[in-house]
């Protein structure tokens, strides 16, 4: 009952939510870890007028920021940076959905990647319809809820709370079991799943974005996971805003 409580409460919450958030329900990830529900932005954050955190489905995605930009413009919104948990949490959900497989049932053909086939010349609005349906944006969660850019488009900054310091940061290798390695139903480049490192791989210092870009081709995907130097501020990499329910 009490994981059942708990997604009631958070469907009631959501309600309340700011606009442009949805709500997450409370996820355990297949290594036995429970992410408990948070809201997560419909849309990769954009910029205002004055500097600060827009959600907008009608402006571009705020990329040529770095790492600890974001969380800094995340916490002067009064937001959170997506962690890790959260980024799985969300993929792992969409994965269980069947109206995000290309074959209408999950498993069935390939889970949709977003915009990744190279035909824009950078991150567009959530608001843009791409030509090519198999290049559609959103994903739907297990309460119904609509998200965008999970996959495709412009990666986003994750603060890394299985294998990252306090700041969020990679500080050890990638354990086998680490949940960033064994949470996706699959393999990597395979069925739309996305792209992600070996065990035993070191990204010491680095910081992890999620999703991929406009131009990743068949490396998008919502559990594909990549390393960026955390000062660098990339054409291809906003970040997503998120608050605790």
């Amino acid at each position: 009952m009490g994981n059942l409580d708990a997604d009631m409460a958070a469907v009631a919450l959501a309600g309340a939510l700011p606009p442009g958030f949805a709500a997450v329900p409370a996820i355990t990830l297949p290594c036995g870890i429970t992410v408990p529900a948070f809201a997560v932005a419909r849309w990769l954050s954009a910029r205002g007028p004055d500097g600060r955190i827009l959600l907008s489905e009608a402006a571009p995605p705020w990329v040529c920021i770095g790492y600890h930009a974001a969380r800094q413009a995340c916490a002067l919104a009064g937001y959170r940076l997506l962690t890790e948990l959260q980024a799985l949490a969300i993929a792992y959900d969409i994965a269980g959905q069947a109206p995000n497989w290309t074959g209408g049932t999950v498993g069935a053909g390939r889970l949709f990647q977003g915009l990744h086939r190279g035909r824009c010349a950078g991150a567009q609005p959530a608001c843009v319809d791409p030509l090519d349906p198999l290049e559609r944006r959103w994903h739907v969660l297990s309460n119904g809820e609509r998200i965008h850019d999970c996959a495709g488009n412009a990666f986003s900054w994750v603060f890394d709370d299985v294998q990252g310091n306090v700041d969020g940061i990679v500080a050890h290798t990638f354990a086998p079991h680490s949940p960033t390695l064994a949470t996706a139903p699959g393999t990597p480049m395979q069925q739309g799943l996305g792209w992600w490192p070996r065990a035993g791989r070191s990204w010491w210092g680095r910081a992890l974005a999620r999703g991929g870009s406009w131009s990743s081709q068949e490396g998008a995907g919502v559990f594909t996971v990549v390393d960026e130097r955390p000062q660098a501020e990339r054409p291809y990499v906003g970040f997503r805003c998120t608050l605790p329910l």
